[in-house]
């Protein structure tokens, strides 16, 4: 379960950033979660709440958004949303496919005292 060190990392940062900015209560944590990330939200939601427990940022909430999978065939230029993981153009059958999003990891919003 891979989603245990990712939760590490992402209070590592949370942590951090606290610091930085003298806060001290976590009130709720928002990450984006690329689909193609193999991220199992609920494992990630699970892992944060057990890691969590019994500190000081027990309580908080873990807030996810999944990001779809999109991408923009260098063929015809078109943008699209990627589907089953089918790397191929709707619009023109091109299978040379930039990925935009559906990778990414990232906090993007904190809510604290």
């Amino acid at each position: 379960m891979h989603e245990m060190s990712i939760a590490q990392s992402l209070l590592d940062v949370i942590k951090e950033e606290m610091r930085k900015h003298n806060a001290t209560e976590l009130k709720s944590v928002l990450v984006h979660i690329g689909q193609l990330s193999a991220i199992v939200p609920e494992s990630l939601s699970f892992c944060f709440e057990i890691m969590t427990s019994g500190t000081e940022l027990e309580g908080a909430t873990l807030n996810m958004e999944v990001i779809p999978l999109t991408g923009n065939c260098r063929k015809c230029g078109q943008s699209f949303e990627i589907k089953d993981y089918a790397f191929e153009c709707p619009y023109c059958s091109g299978t040379d496919i930039e990925t935009l999003s559906g990778q990414e990891l990232s906090i993007v919003e904190m809510e604290v005292e």
